[in-house]
């Protein structure tokens, strides 16, 4: 930390000198404008961007046919994630159609990523989408309700035999995975841009716990798949009604939480966050007297209905994370939650 002493000019006006080094690696010429802006800790934050648009950056990945596809993908979702504006994929002969597949792969699960050029030796991709028009509260919620689904839907599969639905919860993870995705991409936007936090009216602080209230959900999301698998598999091997009820309470209660959960987030509520965590006791004990039911039926249903019976607690005790998420930033925050 550099020190400097504040002077005062012409009787009135408050100067402090700017460091050389960072005027001249910032390009910083006289008469140029500066942006001031005031953080809510009380600190000033010196900036030499002043628009009001999302900072361009660009990566380029070299490919052909030899390139790996996996490590492709993944490296497209990291800069995706890493708030990369445009990304050029290049090839010195001809694009291989492989690679076109991977990046229609990828568009197609990453939101605002476009192919807005394609020749035969490149392909670029641009994000269309404008951070503002999807705020965290909105995702998240959107995330919320798709995850419900998933569990509900896995659950009724296995109700009533409908192998379709089960099939339809598995497609729906995307939508979580996508959505988890924009989240990561717009955290990283505003802890890296202040001009994007502004622009969101999101501290950054807040921006990092939606980003890990996504990630919670997400892995809700992926226990919703999971049930939906293991409701496939019981669809052959039968399972009787006393053994569905004691899901169908399990689950209702292991929904509750997550519903209390969200809704503790959102309404800024320390009470309903503790209440919430304080139900998993009770979710707890109703999965393991499924676990103990399912030693009646044959190894590979009773390997499913463990299974499953897993899944719904972990939701609950997932969602009791969000829970106490929330409860560490209100305790945090000037005045708690409610009280």
């Amino acid at each position: 930390m550099e020190i400097r002493k504040v002077q005062v000019t012409g009787g009135s006006s408050y100067i402090v000198s700017l460091p050389k080094d960072w005027v001249i690696s910032s390009n910083i010429k006289k008469n140029d404008p500066l942006g001031l802006i005031v953080q809510q800790d009380g600190t000033l934050l010196v900036t030499p961007t002043i628009n009001a648009g999302v900072a361009q950056k660009t990566k380029e990945f070299p490919v052909n046919a030899t390139t790996d596809q996996a490590f492709l993908y993944r490296c497209l979702v990291g800069a995706y994630i890493a708030g990369y504006t445009t990304i050029t994929l290049r090839a010195q002969g001809r694009m291989p159609p492989s690679i076109r597949i991977r990046v229609r792969e990828f568009t197609q699960m990453a939101i605002g990523q476009e192919v807005v050029e394609e020749t035969e030796t490149s392909i670029t991709i641009k994000d269309l989408l404008n951070p503002v028009e999807m705020p965290f509260e909105k995702t998240i919620t959107r995330m919320a309700v798709i995850a419900k689904g998933m569990h509900q839907d896995g659950i009724e599969a296995l109700r009533s035999g409908n192998q379709k639905l089960a099939e339809d919860v598995i497609v729906r993870d995307n939508d979580v995975d996508r959505l988890q995705w924009l989240i990561a991409r717009q955290c990283h936007l505003v802890l890296s841009d202040p001009a994007v936090s502004r622009r969101m009216d999101v501290t950054p602080a807040a921006a990092m716990s939606y980003f890990l209230t996504s990630r919670i959900i997400e892995r809700i999301g992926d226990h919703g798949t999971r049930i939906a698998k293991n409701a496939i598999v019981l669809l052959g091997e039968g399972v009787d009604g006393d053994m569905k009820a004691m899901i169908g309470e399990a689950s209702a209660t292991s929904q509750t939480i997550f519903d209390r959960a969200v809704s503790s987030l959102f309404h800024e509520d320390l009470e309903g966050a503790n209440a919430a965590i304080q139900q998993v006791a009770d979710l707890e004990k109703k999965a393991r007297a499924i676990n103990k039911a399912a030693l009646k039926y044959a190894p590979a249903s009773a390997t499913a209905l463990v299974s499953l019976s897993d899944s719904i607690r972990r939701i609950g005790e997932y969602s009791t994370d969000i829970c106490e998420n929330t409860i560490n930033i209100l305790i945090d925050r000037e005045g708690g939650g409610k009280h």
